[in-house]
């Protein structure tokens, strides 16, 4: 969710020794991403976990920015089409980031400027997280009139206190990274600029290691815990997709573009149709 419109974010892929760097590569859009970048992810994170030669994974994003999260305009175009296309688009971020949580190599986010929306969601499901100091994250969803989605509210509230994570998503204000540091979400601060350099000598540390025991170590700390994730990552597709077709986030989103304030009082909408049996309320 949330982010700037305009262009396309291709996603860059290559190796540094034995770490596969992906680099969203956006820079018009502030690396917006979107369901022709979900597939892309999770098709090298499966890739990787087979290959012999890499033992670690970096996400990144280019031109000094992790990511503005969704395109606001696919965003609206999406309240055009029907419900059931919503939720496909809905689930392929989902099976992205099942897929960052699944893959048996330690993943590291290297976050520089900032992270909002969908991609705050992919940085929340690496295993490190390395952020410059002046890096913000925004759980900017409720601005435009929609949820949080992409497991922000699942990582979110097994890190911090419930009223932190109330805050967040309810007032969708930039949060820094020292913030983070301390509710142990950031795992490293680095200087400013030095994000991606700081994650690669990480990566390569962890690299060094023995394959064997790190994915056994990972596997340890997130079984129990996935269920949990399949169950929240269902629950927030449901809400969002309930709030995407309604009144606030058309008025939210109109607004985002238009660069003036939402008004908010049309009141709630009614709950749309379900999808293959998906109750949305």
């Amino acid at each position: 969710m949330t982010g700037h419109d305009e262009t396309t974010t291709r996603l860059r892929a290559e190796r540094r020794g034995a770490v596969l760097l992906l680099t969203l590569d956006g820079p018009r859009s502030r690396n917006a991403v979107g369901p022709d970048i979900y597939p892309q992810v999770q098709a090298h994170l499966i890739s990787a976990a087979t290959d012999p030669g890499l033992r670690a994974v970096i996400l990144t994003g280019a031109g000094g920015f992790f990511s503005s999260g969704g395109h606001v305009r696919a965003l609206q175009d999406s309240a055009q089409g029907t419900l059931a296309a919503a939720t496909t688009n809905t689930d392929k971020l989902n099976a992205m980031i099942k897929a960052i949580v699944d893959c048996p190599l330690p993943v590291i986010a290297a976050v520089e400027g900032g992270a909002a929306g969908a991609a705050l969601g992919m940085v929340l499901a690496c295993d490190l997280i390395v952020a410059a100091r002046d890096a913000k994250f925004t759980v900017a969803h409720v601005r435009v009139g929609l949820s949080p989605d992409g497991g922000v509210t699942h990582f979110l509230a097994a890190a911090m206190p419930r009223q932190a994570v109330m805050a967040m998503c309810l007032l969708g204000e930039p949060v820094g990274a020292a913030d983070l540091a301390q509710a142990g979400i950031v795992t490293t601060l680095a200087a400013p600029g030095t994000a991606l350099d700081t994650a690669l000598a990480l990566a390569h540390r962890l690299a060094d290691g023995p394959p064997c025991a790190i994915g056994r170590i990972k596997h340890l700390v997130t079984t129990g815990r996935q269920a949990a994730l399949a169950t929240h990552l269902d629950a927030e597709a449901q809400a969002l997709n309930r709030a995407r077709f309604g009144r606030e986030a058309a008025e939210g989103l109109a607004a985002f573009r238009e660069k003036r304030r939402p008004d908010f009082n049309a009141g709630c909408d009614p709950a749309p149709t379900p999808v293959a049996g998906r109750a949305l309320c």
